[in-house]
């Protein structure tokens, strides 16, 4: 019988191992203040047993829609003590009927949630039956029908505690076993409707047991949660392995605004000092240019010295710690000076004791990795999804290379498969295809996409990607998202895209469209503030037929002649390009929450213009549709 590795069994055994330890940090008035694993569970007990005494049943379904914050942690913890299923929300779910669909399809009975977001579920409240009770984490003024304050469903337990015994209590959270539920995590992914996927409470555990092979984490050190909790990276990684050491976790002020609470993130991370951050490629490039104002408002001088610094560093450090430097050692001096006199200075805006970032989601540009490198704020990429509660691969301290996703975790089954789920050789890409304890239950009321997704145990994960010589795992896109040319070739879009963004200034979104056609096209966003620094006025139709050649010329860099010549075969880049009036965004569902393009959604919203793409009309860059939208 295989031994009982519940998310509790985790908690309880923290609890033991380290008491006095400071689990969680929140600042709610003018400092971080710590609360203990045991006040910790404490707090758990009396919200757990809350739950149990308005009547939560094991099996029973959760939301919990909240910022991070303590109240968020706790709240998860009771309701797995009361045998509930969480069903995680994300805060920037704005639209009802993306909401309405996730407390419907998940069966949700109860809701936990901040006052922030009340508003939301009182909006559609009416349309909500099944909804028993509204565990509401602050005080308010008055509360509505179903709606209750948290505190007084801690009294309640308080009070049932004191009427049963622990044990009685406890007999519920005994009983949960590791093939149980644990959350119901909803994707944002590229169909109509999200899927949910179950995740187990040993698939957490083992993806803890999982992911401590790839680094080793002790109980001094300390992390700052920027990601949204319900976030399954900033669940495994940010707070289920934090606990599982004794360590630290820290949340960020709760502002009045979402805009507050970003601007919070700065002077919580000098405050925290954390040890380690998760992050998304977007916060890592705003990172980047505040460090970069912050240089350039120290003078014209300080800017060049931070520059020949940094690329000396740079080639210092190289793109991977897998083999030696060699004559690049004789650079060390000069490095550690460079470090000492002005990274460091740096690095003191980031608390002064970041050892490194660590992101999973979209790649990460490799230049963005080698600016952090430089000034001693290694950026490390990994790669996992939520199916596989997510943690797969990543680089770190031990080992990493620039342009990987790192090393496997252990144990894993991953092999690299073709069209047909037949296994390639090493260095060889194919669709990335992986089994373990870590894999989901399965699609919540979806056993269709299961057994589309979950073969004989292996997860097939719809990336595209290779195992290299050196034994990392290379991830290169999505496997399900390659285009088809009208020979028959296949390829994938991301890589091209990825430099489209980062090499030419004119364009800021970019997607490749290709169906078996004749040729490749591209939707784009323009960079209107990058064309307007050129010169160009965009209020003249003159204006607009230049700043159309300024982004015709720019991707003819990619072309024969071009500055990046060679670096994509030609037949592969796009031949014409319908510029967009808005950008690709969340709100309107054309990025998801891992800021992924939602290809499925631009390729409907757009279809008419990409047909249009393929007419002799519109395949001319001057065309009237470009000239309306720029």
């Amino acid at each position: 019988m295989a031994t009982k590795k519940t998310i509790i069994d985790l908690f309880e055994n923290s609890v033991k191992l380290y008491p006095n330890n400071t689990f969680l940090l929140e600042k709610t008035t003018d400092k971080f203040l710590p609360t203990t694993y045991e006040q910790v569970r404490n707090e758990v007990y009396d919200l757990g047993a809350g739950l149990q005494a308005i009547g939560v049943k094991k099996g029973d379904t959760m939301a919990l829609l909240s910022e991070g914050r303590n109240a968020w942690i706790i709240g998860e913890l009771a309701m797995f003590y009361a045998g509930a299923i969480n069903v995680p929300l994300s805060i920037k779910l704005e639209e009802s009927n993306d909401l309405l669909f996730r407390l419907i399809h998940g069966d949700v009975q109860y809701i936990m949630i901040s006052k922030q977001q009340l508003k939301k579920i009182r909006a559609i409240k009416n349309q909500l039956p099944n909804i028993k009770s509204i565990i509401v984490f602050d005080k308010l003024d008055s509360y509505e029908e179903k709606e209750i304050y948290v505190e007084d469903i801690k009294n309640l337990g308080k009070e049932y505690l004191t009427n049963h015994s622990i044990d009685n209590f406890l007999s519920v959270a005994h009983s949960v076993q590791n093939d149980d539920i644990a959350t119901i995590t909803y994707t944002s992914g590229t169909t109509a409707d999200p899927k949910g996927v179950m995740l187990t409470h040993r698939n957490y555990t083992s993806n803890v047991e999982q992911s401590l092979t790839l680094m080793d984490i002790t109980s001094e050190w300390r992390t700052l949660i920027i990601l949204p909790l319900d976030h399954c990276f900033a669940h495994v990684v940010g707070f289920f392995i934090m606990m599982s050491k004794g360590a630290s976790v820290a949340t960020v002020q709760v502002g009045r605004t979402p805009m507050e609470t970003l601007k919070n993130i700065p002077t919580n991370i000098k405050e925290v000092q954390p040890w380690f951050i998760l992050s998304v490629p977007a916060l890592a490039k705003t990172f980047k240019k505040n460090i970069e104002n912050g240089i350039k408002s120290k003078g014209e001088t300080t800017v060049k010295l931070f520059e020949k610094c940094r690329a000396m560093a740079e080639y210092y450090y190289g793109d991977t710690n897998m083999k030696s430097k060699g004559f690049r050692y004789l650079l060390y001096p000069l490095v550690a000076l460079a470090d000492k006199i002005l990274f460091s200075k740096v690095r003191e805006n980031f608390g002064g004791k970041l050892r490194f970032f660590i992101g999973g989601g979209a790649l990460l540009d490799k230049d963005l990795q080698k600016f952090y490198m430089s000034i001693g704020i290694p950026m490390y990429q990994g790669y996992g999804l939520s199916e596989a509660t997510p943690v797969l691969s990543s680089n770190g301290p031990d080992k990493f290379k620039l342009g990987s996703s790192g090393k496997l975790v252990v144990p894993i089954d991953l092999k690299i498969c073709d069209d047909n789920g037949n296994e390639l050789p090493i260095g060889e890409k194919g669709e990335i295809v992986v089994k373990g304890e870590n894999i989901m239950a399965g699609y919540w009321k979806n056993p269709e996409a299961t057994a589309d997704t979950v073969k004989d145990g292996y997860l097939y994960t719809g990336d595209l990607g290779y195992i290299g010589k050196d034994g990392l795992l290379y991830v290169l896109g999505r496997f399900k998202s390659l285009l088809i040319s009208a020979d028959g070739e296949k390829y994938s879009p991301e890589g091209i895209e990825e430099a489209i963004v980062q090499l030419l200034p004119t364009i800021d979104q970019v997607m490749l469209y290709n169906n078996q056609s004749a040729y490749t096209t591209a939707l784009i966003v323009p960079n209107k503030e990058k064309i307007i620094a050129k010169g160009i006025d965009l209020n003249t139709r003159e204006g607009k037929l230049e700043a159309l050649k300024a982004i015709n010329h720019d991707l003819n860099q990619f072309k024969k002649g071009g500055t990046h010549e060679g670096m994509f075969p030609e037949r592969w880049l796009p031949s014409s390009f319908a510029v967009l009036p808005e950008p690709f965004s969340e709100q309107n569902g054309m990025i998801n929450s891992t800021m992924k393009m939602v290809r499925g959604k631009i390729e409907k919203a757009y279809s008419d213009r990409i047909d249009y793409l393929y007419t002799s009309e519109g395949k001319k860059f001057t065309n009237e549709k470009n000239i309306e939208s720029i």
